[in-house]
């Protein structure tokens, strides 16, 4: 198939390739003729493990290319796919202004049958007004009578930074969403290949299940980090709780890991987009409101607990490892790591921080006054204390015995409970985890 991807994001670059990978022809659309043109070049905008490798490969099979003008490629296309980001706004909405710009450009240069396809996620209803946007741009231009010919469906992503490729290889389900018998049966041939169950729902359904997983998952987070609350304050260890809980297969162990909060780039806004869409159908959803305001309130309760046991933070330098919103990737948007790091600084904490992958990025949201490290051991040197917000597996292969000597004073917050069997006792340092009572 002839498969145009509009957005060379995360979403778009991922699936543009994945489908390639299949076997299909696709075209990379994206107006930032930078990014554009480091593709040309081979080399992927962010950081995702295996995603240069499968680039290359797919630019040699001649699978893929990519281009800045959608009317280059627009002709021919089969299945028009939009994956442009969708980010919460200042009301908590998600801004749909992208999107809306690319349905007009869609309507505008179509001139011959196609499925326009939604990847990005999206507010029930949205499906339904991109494909009035798209034949309305498309009368407006004088092809009214190709409007019949132009369908919509709806293909919610599940991908997880770090793990992207096998997810979108071997997904736990194939989320499809459309009106036809003819729409379906074309994203199901779109994935032949793909071992996984199709879930064939209609538009306003897809739309939702998309929203409603990443608030169970963030639910779950929430949830534990209450638990984590209580074990401090009974002697009970989370973990041991979350292990005992996780065996049940109908709770399952995923996402029962205490610290300071979800973040990224999907559960923050999706969260709160669901939370505003309940609000706009005149349902108050009292759960969401709470997961929203644990995690909020789990970040805060990490700082205030720095800031006790430092006696206050301000002229203290503090070591911060981790700045992506989880290890194996470089995406810091809506980090709980920078969130925390941007209220220390405010306190007048002096920061050094590294991370492996994330510090290119985080250098463009964090105040001037924050110093990178070039190495996890060197961020320690003079540190009064470390704090441990990313779990990155390099972190627990330092040496603590060198990291102990760099600092001023050996103690460790671990945002993370990374490094809580990592013996940091034995190295003498002081160690705080996050719900692990009397453990600590």
């Amino acid at each position: 198939m002839n498969v145009v991807m509009i957005g060379t994001g995360y979403v778009g670059l991922v699936t543009g390739l994945g489908f390639a990978k299949l076997g299909h022809r696709v075209a990379c659309v994206d107006t930032d003729v930078a990014k554009i043109a480091r593709l040309d070049r081979g080399e992927t905008p962010f950081y995702e493990p295996g995603l240069p490798e499968l680039l290359r490969e797919m630019q040699e099979a001649g699978r893929v290319v990519f281009a800045t003008d959608l009317a280059d490629v627009i002709g021919g296309a089969e299945i028009i796919m939009i994956a442009v980001g969708t980010p919460a706004g200042r009301d908590g909405f998600a801004d749909l202004s992208y999107v809306e710009a690319a349905a007009d450009c869609i309507g505008k240069l179509l001139d011959h049958e196609a499925l326009v396809v939604l990847k990005s996620s999206v507010p029930v209803g949205t499906n339904r007004d991109v494909l009035a946007r798209v034949r309305r741009a498309m009368g407006a231009a004088g092809r009214e009578a190709l409007t019949s010919v132009v369908t919509i469906a709806s293909l919610p992503e599940f991908l997880r930074p770090g793990f992207a490729l096998r997810d979108f290889m071997e997904p736990d389900r194939v989320v499809i969403g459309a009106d036809d018998a003819v729409a379906q049966q074309t994203l199901d041939r779109l994935h032949d290949g793909i071992k996984a169950t199709r879930a064939f729902l209609s538009l306003e359904s897809a739309e939702l299940a998309k929203y409603a997983a990443n608030a169970l998952l963030a639910t779950k987070v929430s949830f534990i980090n209450e638990i984590a609350n209580i074990a401090e304050r009974t002697g009970a260890d989370v973990r041991e709780v979350a292990r005992a809980v996780g065996m049940d297969r109908r709770i399952g162990p995923h996402f029962l890991q205490a610290g300071i909060g979800y973040g990224g780039s999907c559960f923050p806004k999706d969260v709160s987009a669901l939370h505003q869409m309940a609000g706009t159908t005149g349902y108050e959803f009292k759960l969401l409101s709470a997961v929203i305001e644990v995690n909020n309130a789990q970040r805060e309760r990490f700082v205030s607990r720095v800031a006790e046991e430092l006696d206050g933070v301000r002229g203290r330098r503090l070591a911060v490892w981790g700045l992506a919103f989880k290890g194996g990737t470089d995406d810091v948007r809506g980090s709980s790591a920078i969130d925390v790091v941007q209220r220390l600084v405010g306190l007048g904490a002096e920061i050094v921080a590294y991370d492996p992958e994330g510090m290119e990025l985080a250098r463009r949201t964090l105040p001037a006054s924050v110093q990178f490290a070039t190495t996890a051991v060197d961020a320690t040197t003079g540190a009064d204390a470390l704090l441990v917000l990313t779990d990155w597996p390099e972190f627990k292969d330092v040496s603590f015995a060198a990291v102990h000597d760099r600092m001023a004073e050996p103690r460790v917050f671990d945002g993370r409970n990374h490094l809580a069997d990592s013996g940091l006792k034995e190295f003498g340092f002081t160690y705080h985890g996050v719900g692990l009572g009397s453990r600590e």
